[in-house]
Formats: C-alpha cells, sequence, structure tokens
C-alpha cells in the first residue's frame, strides 16, 4: 500500500549529547537485508532485539544505502520499529521522494522525542524491527535491498544489547502478517506512528 505523507521534519544530529544519563544507542548493522513486500509480508526481515522493559525509544540516527529493483522504487523501501505487537512505534523510508530505481545513500537523524514520535517498547521490552516495502512490486523478489549501512537508536531506561548483525544467528527473525501501522507521516524522513486507529499528523 502506498502510504500518505506531510512536511519535511529534520532534526540536528546532536540530540545524542543532549539526552539523559540513562539514554543509550543503539547501532543495528542493516547490511544485506532484503524487503521484499508491505507490513506484514511473511517474507520481509524482521528483528528483534530486548532493550529493556518498558525502554524509550527517543531518536534515531542513520547512514544507509539502498537499491531499488525495477519498478520499485527507491521512495518505498521503509523500517517499521515498533513495540512487539505492533501497536507503538514508528516507520520511515530513508528515500521518501526518489520514486525510481537505482542506488543511493541517505544519511539523517530525526530526535522522536521533540517530534512528539517517541514511544515505549513495553514490558517484554522488545524492539520490533520490520523492513519492508510500501508497496509490493511482484515482478521482483526482493523488491529491495539495504546494502550496507546502519541505523542508531536512542534507548532511554532499557538495558541496550551489543549491535546486531542480521548476517548472524538470532539477529534476523521471521515472522507472520501482523497488524498494519496506521497514520500520516513526516515525509522527508517519512515517520509516521500508530495510535490505535487515531491518525498522526
Amino acid at each position: 500500500m502506498k502510504l500518505s505523507s506531510v512536511a519535511k521534519a529534520i532534526a540536528s544530529l546532536s540530540f545524542f549529547a543532549c539526552t539523559s544519563l540513562f539514554a543509550a544507542p543503539l547501532v543495528v548493522d542493516v547490511t544485506g537485508v532484503q524487503s521484499v513486500g508491505e507490513i506484514g509480508d511473511p517474507g520481509n526481515t524482521v528483528m528483534n532485539i530486548n532493550v529493556g522493559a518498558n525502554a524509550s525509544i527517543t531518536a534515531i540516527s542513520y547512514s544507509v544505502n539502498l537499491t531499488a529493483f525495477n519498478p520499485s522504487w527507491l521512495s518505498e523501501i521503509g523500517l517499521a520499529f515498533t513495540d512487539s505487537d505492533g501497536f507503538e512505534g514508528v516507520v520511515f523510508n530513508p528515500g521518501v521522494g526518489d520514486d525510481f530505481a537505482g542506488t543511493a545513500t541517505y544519511a539523517d537523524s530525526a530526535d522522536l522525542a521533540a517530534l512528539g514520535l517517541s514511544f515505549n517498547v513495553g514490558a517484554d521490552g522488545i524492539l520490533r524491527l520490520e523492513f519492508y516495502e510500501d508497496f509490493d512490486d511482484s515482478q521482483v523478489n526482493p523488491d529491495g535491498r539495504w546494502n550496507f549501512g546502519t541505523i542508531t537508536f536512542n534507548v532511554e531506561g532499557g538495558t541496550v544489547l551489543p549491535p546486531v548483525d542480521p548476517g548472524t544467528p538470532g539477529g534476523e527473525v521471521p515472522e507472520p502478517a501482523s497488524a498494519l501501522l496506521i497514520g500520516a507521516g513526516l515525509a522527508a524522513l517519512g515517520y509516521r506512528r500508530r495510535r490505535a486507529a487515531k491518525q498522526v499528523h
């Protein structure tokens, strides 16, 4: 499905220096991760990371290189990072606006707390990452690939485990389809947040 977007919002890279004493970065290596279909597609790459019970995700920074295979677009490659049941969280598309196939590098950051998009992972402590496509182009499989790079999450109030490498055992956990995220996004970073059935603008 194609998700709608709204105006651009970019945060300074300095947000990590401004966090509390209990904040810690979680660095996720996305090298080689593939995106196959829309959120919930059983072929998508999913990672479950224990960041500590009720930890808050307050900021994100990323530097990634992506390839979209024709007829898929770079703008369709996305990541949903949520609590374990997909109820609270954010989705973003690094290549938003690049409505063409090919390879490109993207780097940026956002202070989720300042944008009103920070969220708690819940009592189980699981941060769930699902790499997906906004639109499933059935002519290719996968639709896109995260060639290399890292995504850094700022975690407050939890215990951060070592960086996750999707190429190591336990780093990648396929899951069955789950409920779709709902909401409009912050376009340049493609952020969207789901809170029950209410849209956040």
